[in-house]
């Protein structure tokens, strides 16, 4: 659906996999609401505007709850981003000498952190390839295991490919082998159902921006009750101040400092959107406008598209390349000839690039979102036939 943006213009948004555009109104009364009736520190005092402060951001866990699959809503802690909820995850667990497995789709906010631990304290990291379609081998995946294989580390889907991973059987798989397993759900929260405690998940970092329809600077990290991470930050937390240590009880232990309170807020009406109208809903018309970009764009000479074949199941990600025409400048040209917002480039993920044997010339990515409709696919594939004429 056409949005306005700056300058008054209109504009097809296809950039759902960067930040979800527009927000329901909701979200922004909400924010609105806490910044005036709510704006205290939460779990930092007794009187009426904290204890409000302190409510909002429970109802938010609550609904995420719900959303995700989780039985215990303190089993997510706030955090910035997924970047920083990856980082929590990675850095508060794996040890000196640890093993871990990861995959050739990863974004970099998995493989750079995991170099960087590579760097610093000698983990060992196996990277599972994929075929061109996103496709893993799972029993390359079983081989990979090692007596210190600690973690396996994969995405739910492709922020390039599209591409969706079966986490419940790697889920299996970790577990057989005595490790455990964490899951960049970015690109699938909100878009297609997620049941975390179902799939026995043991991490899971995702975004508030994205398919949870939540403001920037907001998301989270699930961590299974069993489970202990090192805490990423240390610092006030409102609960046990007289302890020289960083409390035990969750999620005060992995949310030092004052949170953004206004942005969960936000994020609480955007997931309780997404409830309400339900995810299968969405990824059912998410998938029937990414099939239909994908029927229409391999009609155009030239034009190939990245990930899961035509009828294959993926999140509404559709990445693609057309011969003797630079990425980059299909993308501007979308934006300044035709008001069409896409992204191109490397995505952050080179290793899916190099999966897919696009590193060299990146792709243009367009993502649906759940106000997409189809008179936004008929208007890219009617600009992108002209890019390709012209």
């Amino acid at each position: 659906m056409s949005a306005q943006y700056h300058e008054g213009q209109n504009v097809i948004y296809l950039d759902h996999a960067a930040t979800s555009f527009p927000k329901p109104p909701e979200v922004s009364q909400a924010l609105l609401y806490a910044l005036e009736q709510a704006s205290a520190n939460p779990g930092r005092g007794s009187h009426r505007m904290a204890v409000q402060a302190s409510r909002e951001l429970f109802n938010c866990r609550k609904t995420l709850s719900k959303l995700l699959d989780v039985h215990n809503p303190v089993d997510i802690a706030f955090t910035a981003n997924t970047t920083v909820a990856l980082n929590m995850a990675i850095q508060g667990y794996l040890e000196a000498g640890d093993h871990v497995i990861s995959t050739m789709t990863e974004h970099n906010s998995v493989r750079r952190p995991l170099e960087a631990l590579r760097r610093s304290i000698g983990i060992e990291i196996t990277y599972i390839p994929v075929n061109a379609q996103g496709d893993i081998n799972l029993a390359e995946v079983d081989q990979a295991f090692r007596p210190r294989t600690r973690l396996l580390v994969c995405n739910h889907s492709s922020n390039l490919l599209g591409s969706i991973l079966p986490v419940a059987e790697l889920s299996s798989i970790a577990h057989d082998h005595g490790a455990k397993i964490l899951v960049d759900i970015a690109q699938s929260a909100g878009h297609i159902p997620v049941s975390l405690s179902t799939w026995q998940i043991d991490m899971a970092a995702f975004p508030g921006h994205k398919g949870l329809l939540g403001p920037q600077g907001t998301g989270g990290l699930y961590i299974a009750p069993d489970l202990d991470l090192h805490p990423w930050i240390y610092g006030g937390t409102g609960s046990q101040s007289e302890e020289i240590h960083q409390p035990t009880v969750r999620p005060d232990r992995y949310e030092a400092g004052t949170p953004n309170t206004p942005g969960i807020a936000g994020l609480h009406a955007g997931a309780r959107h997404v409830l309400e109208r339900s995810v299968t809903t969405i990824a059912e018309e998410e998938q029937h406008l990414s099939q239909m970009m994908i029927e229409q764009l391999l009609h155009i000479p030239g034009v190939s598209v990245l990930g899961p074949e035509l009828g294959k199941e993926r999140t509404g990600i559709v990445s693609f390349i057309m011969e003797h025409k630079d990425s980059a400048e299909i993308a501007f040209r979308l934006d300044r000839e035709f008001d069409i917002a896409v992204r191109a480039g490397m995505h952050c993920t080179p290793l899916a690039h190099l999966s897919a044997g696009t590193l060299n010339t990146g792709a243009v990515r367009a993502s649906v979102g759940y106000r997409s409709t189809v008179d936004d696919i008929d208007r890219l594939i009617e600009a992108i036939g002209y890019i390709h004429r012209t």
